[in-house]
C-alpha cells in the first residue's frame, strides 16, 4: 500500500457577499462559485458583514456601498483595522468620485459598478484571490 501524500489538499478561498438585496446577493453567489470555484457566505448589512467577517476570516469580502444598518464605507472602515490585508471589492450602482475617493481612503481594492458586465467583478476578484507570482 502507497503512502498517503503529506500534502494537503488546496484550500478553497472564501468570499463574504454583503448587499441589502438578496436577489443580488444569490447571483453573486452563484457567479462566484461558478467562475472562481470560490465558497461564499451572505451578509445582508454592514454590521452584519463585520460580524461575518470576524467569524469566517474571508479571503475576500464584497460590499454594497448602499445598505441599511451600516453602509459599506462604514463596515469595510472598521473590517479594515481589524483585517487588514484582507482585499475589499466595493460593488455599487453609486460611483462617484466622491465615493471612489472614500473608498480607497479606507483600504478598498477595488470599486465596480453594478452597471459594469460581471466580468470586470470577476476579473478584479481573480485578481485579488489569486494574485500572479511575484
Amino acid at each position: 500500500m502507497e503512502p498517503l501524500s503529506s500534502v494537503p489538499p488546496p484550500m478553497v478561498k472564501t468570499v463574504l457577499v454583503a448587499d441589502h438585496n438578496a436577489f443580488v446577493r444569490q447571483a453573486l453567489r452563484m457567479l462566484l462559485t461558478r467562475e472562481l470555484g470560490v465558497e461564499v457566505s451572505e451578509a445582508m448589512n454592514g454590521r452584519e458583514a463585520i460580524e461575518k467577517a470576524q467569524e469566517l476570516k474571508p479571503d475576500l469580502i464584497v460590499l454594497d456601498l448602499s445598505m441599511p444598518v451600516m453602509n459599506g464605507l462604514e463596515a469595510g472602515r472598521v473590517i479594515k483595522i481589524s483585517m487588514p490585508a484582507v482585499p475589499i471589492i466595493m460593488y455599487s450602482a453609486f460611483v462617484n468620485e466622491f465615493a471612489k475617493k472614500e473608498a480607497h481612503s479606507i483600504g478598498v481594492s477595488e470599486l465596480v459598478s453594478k452597471s459594469e458586465h460581471a466580468s470586470v467583478l470577476i476579473r478584479k476578484a481573480r485578481r485579488l484571490l489569486y494574485p500572479p507570482a511575484a
